[in-house]
């Protein structure tokens, strides 16, 4: 089970699905010769090793080993992610331009942007849910709390008291953070920072308390003892972190929250395209070799299936997200 699968409201029947689907349902069935070119696989984050890039990566060699053409990573980072997604839904629909998207930019940006210049629904083609990687609670060594019950009740004694750095408004740290805050009834306050390493270096240091970071950019510092880790916010233990017990089994399983990742086509690819896409990437899944790559990254295996199973999850996550940014009040543009 995908670990930000819990909700935190009942899902409405939107009718999501069937619209996210409908270009593939009317395709041709007439099989196109694909890939005639190298593939693009467009990953709106900028290059350099964070978690998206790195995954992404990672997948494009597993993929190109199965495909008689390249599989080029294309970079292109800005306003959450909205750029790049925006160049992949305005690309040609012929399966050679593909969206490496996630959760922020696909469920939560359109809560959190007044402008957006795509729909996630309208205008992709989903392919396939790939997997996830879990944000984990971690707080600075001097932070009298050991456990998350002991930590919940030190952020109910002190309302506000507690800082926490996040990549921003609308980021999963930050959107974690509001997660944590509705369910436990606390209030924490938020400290935004431009960048990951910039929050880092504030929480070793004593300046923020707390961070819900994604466990693949906490892992080196909890390994070296520079911050403690509480809990991460997942319903199984992540390899990367074997002793560090979740939420779930806490007692808290209505703290599962994650970024997930996906396969996105432009509005209109070919059906068969879109069928051949999805079974290469759960043959990327089930292969033993590229697992163990994608989980020695980050990434929880909990993702395959069909194209359906993406859309209906991304109606679901669309709402889901839309009511944290409500409850956090963070609005772009």
């Amino acid at each position: 089970m995908n670990p930000t699968r819990r909700k935190l409201l009942a899902v409405p029947a939107l009718g999501l699905a069937a619209t996210a689907l409908a270009p593939v349902a009317s395709s041709q069935a007439q099989a196109p010769a694909w890939p005639t070119r190298a593939i693009r696989l467009i990953v709106p984050a900028p290059g350099g090793g964070g978690t998206a890039d790195t995954l992404a990566r990672i997948f494009a060699q597993e993929l190109e080993k199965r495909v008689p053409q390249p599989v080029v990573v294309e970079n292109r980072g800005g306003a959450a992610g909205n750029i790049g997604a925006n160049a992949a839904a305005r690309a040609e629909p012929d399966g050679h331009t593909i969206l490496w998207g996630w959760a922020g930019t696909l469920a939560t940006n359109p809560a959190l942007y007044r402008d957006m210049p795509f729909d996630p629904v309208r205008d992709f083609t989903p392919v396939v849910l790939l997997g996830s990687v879990p944000n984990i609670l971690t707080v600075n060594n001097d932070v009298p709390a050991q456990d998350l019950a002991s930590f919940t009740d030190y952020a109910r004694a002190n309302p506000g008291a507690i800082n926490h750095g996040t990549t921003g408004n609308g980021s999963s740290m930050h959107l974690a953070a509001e997660l944590f805050a509705s369910r436990t009834g606390t209030q924490l306050t938020h400290v935004p920072y431009a960048a990951p390493a910039a929050a880092t270096t504030d929480l070793i240091a004593g300046r923020i308390q707390a961070m819900f970071n994604l466990v693949t950019g906490a892992k080196p510092l909890v390994e070296a003892g520079r911050v403690r880790a509480i809990a991460v916010l997942s319903e199984s233990r992540v390899p990367q972190l074997p002793d560090v017990p979740t939420a779930t089994e806490l007692g808290m399983p209505g703290l599962a929250f994650g970024t997930w990742f996906c396969l996105m086509l432009p509005r209109g690819a070919p059906a068969p395209v879109v069928a051949r896409l999805n079974a290469l990437a759960n043959e990327v899944l089930a292969d033993p070799a590229a697992r163990q790559r994608l989980e020695m990254a980050g990434m929880a295996l909990d993702g395959g299936g069909t194209p359906e199973r993406l859309a209906t999850y991304l109606q679901e996550e669309m709402v889901r997200h839309a009511e944290l940014v409500r409850i956090s009040g963070a609005r772009i543009n």
